[in-house]
């Protein structure tokens, strides 16, 4: 069975940065492309970014230049670093995976997603 897991999530203050960390397990994501998502109370899931199985990026304008999505191949670990984060980053992020090599950024193209892991930037 395929199971996404994050961890990383948390209370910070703005200005402030968290890693977030997905392990994937139940199959190898060789050639998957991985991407991160989050859902505010009250909004649609957003496309935050995404990082192919060469390691290619795509990033929401949002979050570009302040976001890093990096992968560990060997470990099937995908992690999103956050810096300079603001209250609008407050939300629940999701780790996602779909079985191409083309990054997509609609919720409906991936086909595995974790639990969630809770952010909270505090003004």
């Amino acid at each position: 069975q395929v199971q996404l897991v994050e961890s990383g999530g948390g209370l910070v203050q703005a200005g402030g940065s968290l890693r977030l960390a997905c392990a994937a397990s139940g199959r190898t994501f060789e050639g998957y492309t991985m991407a991160w998502f989050r859902q505010a109370p009250g909004k649609e899931r957003e496309f935050v970014g995404g990082i192919s199985w060469v390691r290619s990026t795509y990033y929401v304008d949002s979050v570009k230049g302040r976001f890093t999505i990096s992968r560990d191949n060997v470990n099937d670990t995908v992690y999103l670093q956050m810096n300079s984060l603001k209250p609008e980053d407050t939300a629940v992020y999701y780790c996602a995976a779909r079985r191409t090599s083309r990054i997509a950024t609609q919720a409906y193209d991936y086909g595995y997603w974790g639990q969630g892991t809770q952010v909270t930037v505090s003004s």
